[in-house]
């Protein structure tokens, strides 16, 4: 009779249930979930959840009780790095167990381990309220609906914003007259007057008159 003993021995002597529990919690840190029996899977889950409760307050004297339990330095800094990041805002419950039937070769009862915090699909929405419907509920709106007119709303205007118009300056032009500088008169030159070479007149030579000329002037007078 086991009255009053709550421990499962898991029929293995205290050193092989020990270090079986650490390699399977070191397995549950590494990959975040684990198929086991249920019986392994429950005394996991009370061998596992008080060190990620330790794991929280990252100290040098819980570091070492953690590590006298599972026995792997690479296991205890992922514990203390990632999962307590993770579960940091959970009071407990940092596992959850999910049956998945029977084994085919001793009919044994399976069930995967898994930490809670680290499953996509479970936490990927928020949960929502659940708002109590009612029909007073619904004859309150729809009374309040019909009460209500477009014609009681009250309309506000917004009153146009005055924009604030800058004087606009007009900048002086300032020319700098630039000092003129004198030009040296150059001595006007006097031309002589070359007197023009008298041209002679040269005789133009008169063509003899022909007997038809002489008949035409004949018949002109």
């Amino acid at each position: 009779m086991r009255h009053g003993k709550k421990v499962n021995h898991l029929s293995r002597q205290t050193g092989h249930r020990k270090s079986m529990l650490a390699n399977m919690g070191c397995s549950l840190i590494e990959h975040k979930r684990i198929i086991t029996t249920v019986a392994k899977a429950k005394a996991l889950k009370q061998f596992v959840e008080p060190l990620v409760t330790k794991s929280k307050e990252d100290t040098t004297h819980n570091r070492r009780i953690v590590f006298a339990y599972l026995r792997n330095k690479y296991a205890v800094t992922e514990l203390f790095r990632e999962v307590a990041a993770k579960v940091g805002d959970r009071p407990g419950g940092y596992t959850r167990i999910i049956k998945m039937g029977n084994r085919l070769g001793d009919n044994a009862d399976m069930a995967m381990i898994e930490l809670v915090d680290f499953n996509e699909l479970y936490n990927g929405g928020k949960k929502e309220e659940k708002k109590g419907r009612t029909r007073r509920a619904k004859a309150k709106t729809t009374s309040t609906e019909k009460t209500s007119t477009p014609a009681a709303e009250e309309v506000k205007e917004v009153a146009p914003v005055a924009e604030e118009i800058t004087p606009v300056v007009e900048e002086e032009t300032i020319i700098l007259e630039a000092p003129v500088a004198e030009v040296e008169e150059t001595p006007s030159v006097e031309v002589e007057e070359v007197p023009v070479a008298e041209v002679e007149e040269t005789p133009t030579s008169e063509t003899p008159e022909t007997p038809a000329d002489e008949e035409s002037k004949e018949e002109e007078a």
